[in-house]
């Protein structure tokens, strides 16, 4: 494990990619600044992107108690999501990383393939217990960078009233065909059927990818059968006037906000709306989002990892692990993942996550179905395929291209 940055040669194609990398998932906005690293003083730094949190919260008092327990005094900086990948870049090459970064999983393999991060297995991290479909997030070329501290996705919220004016039982919305007919049923009872967000940024994206996946489609051809079938069926619902117009400019916070008017009857959106559904005021349920024919689609994982980035005095990374461990552990992932809303990366945790909170069931099992944006060994491949990605749903729902044509022209850019 004797190596220093120089050994991981920050590449080109990393730092574009990141570059077009932005997060979907709800981390609160803010600022953070660097500090300097007190090497050899017993100070280690980390960095996260919840600068949401101040110092008295529950998150900055495990830090300080898992430095504690380390023997160390930890110094936290809390970063915006779409600046701490740059932030992390620019550090590495200075030779001034932080000792744990705990970053936006879709940015884990592009900052391996800069030569950033150590691999779990170089510091002894154990990830036996995580969900492999959440793992799989944090893999590249073979390699595990990491271990997540949680997950988000997404699922569709439901308006339990709307609904039942409607004569639609959920129970009988299974697949593509029963939520359309469910969709078609609340339009001619004078509601609106389903808001979502086709945003032509990384939003898009991440929306669009359960209909995509769900279609059997795969990242590496977008032009597939499958592929064009789910983007058909978003350019339907348009056509149909069973969503809105607005879902084209629509972010998942612009698109909340529709659903939370009471007039829809459902809304694709993340976990992190939890606690604004119960604002929402009107019975709400969940409901994860279905697969073509059935079964629950794959849905993007949102959520960090905890990592460890290369250090020139490996000395660093015993405490490092130390760090990297508490936080995710067992005794500490419970509360941890609630204080984010995050459902947790194990399965011996989710369990004691839906005992708590029945409300938190359908979340669960969503995440078990999910998958990472950069699985299936992407890495820095993802955000080229991705903008391609959403600009195709951005032509087709907006009348520019048919969903052929739109797919076509996004796998030829794509390749």
């Amino acid at each position: 494990m004797n190596r220093s940055p120089g050994h991981r040669r920050l590449t080109a194609a990393a730092l574009a990619a990141l570059a077009v990398t932005v997060t979907a998932t709800a981390c609160s906005s803010g600022s953070g600044s660097t500090g300097t690293k007190g090497a050899g003083t017993g100070t280690y730094t980390i960095w996260d992107p919840y600068p949401q949190f101040d110092k008295t919260s529950a998150w900055a008092k495990l830090l300080d108690r898992c430095g504690t327990k380390a023997g160390v005094k930890v110094k936290r900086t809390g970063f915006d999501t779409s600046d701490l990948g740059n932030k992390t870049l620019l550090a590495a090459q200075q030779g001034n990383s932080p000792d744990v970064l705990i970053v936006d999983n879709p940015v884990v393999s592009t900052l391996a393939e800069a030569g950033v991060l150590t691999t779990a297995h170089e510091n002894k991290l154990d990830t036996s217990k995580v969900d492999p479909n959440l793992l799989a997030a944090g893999q590249s070329g073979g390699k595990t960078y990491g271990t997540p501290i949680g997950a988000n996705t997404l699922a569709l919220y439901y308006n339990k009233d709307v609904l039942k004016k409607a004569g639609v039982d959920i129970a009988s919305v299974k697949d593509w065909n029963t939520l359309t007919a469910a969709l078609a049923k609340v339009t001619k009872a004078g509601k609106k059927g389903i808001t979502f967000s086709a945003i032509g940024t990384e939003e898009g994206s991440f929306q669009f990818l359960p209909w995509f996946w769900g279609a059997g489609a795969k990242l590496t051809e977008l032009d597939s059968a499958q592929g064009v079938s789910a983007l058909t069926l978003w350019k339907d619902w348009l056509k149909n006037g069973y969503a809105p117009n607005s879902v084209l400019n629509n972010t998942q916070t612009t698109s909340w906000q529709e659903f939370a008017t009471g007039d829809y009857a459902f809304s694709e959106n993340g976990t992190w709306q939890l606690a604004n559904a119960k604002k929402a005021g009107f019975d709400y349920g969940v409901l994860p989002i279905p697969g073509t024919d059935g079964g629950t689609a794959p849905a993007p994982t949102g959520g960090e990892f905890v990592t460890i980035p290369v250090q020139k005095d490996t000395a660093r990374y015993t405490v490092s692990q130390q760090l990297a461990s508490c936080l995710t552990s067992t005794a500490n992932l419970y509360t941890t993942d609630t204080t984010l809303s995050y459902v947790a990366p194990t399965g011996e945790v989710q369990d004691r996550q839906v005992a708590a909170n029945a409300e938190l069931k359908p979340w669960v099992a969503a995440v078990r179905s999910a998958k990472g944006r950069t699985s299936d060994d992407l890495g820095t491949q993802y955000p080229k395929i991705s903008e391609q990605l959403w600009k195709a749903v951005q032509s087709a729902l907006s009348g520019s291209a048919s969903p052929t044509d739109a797919l076509t022209s996004a796998q030829a850019a794509a390749r």
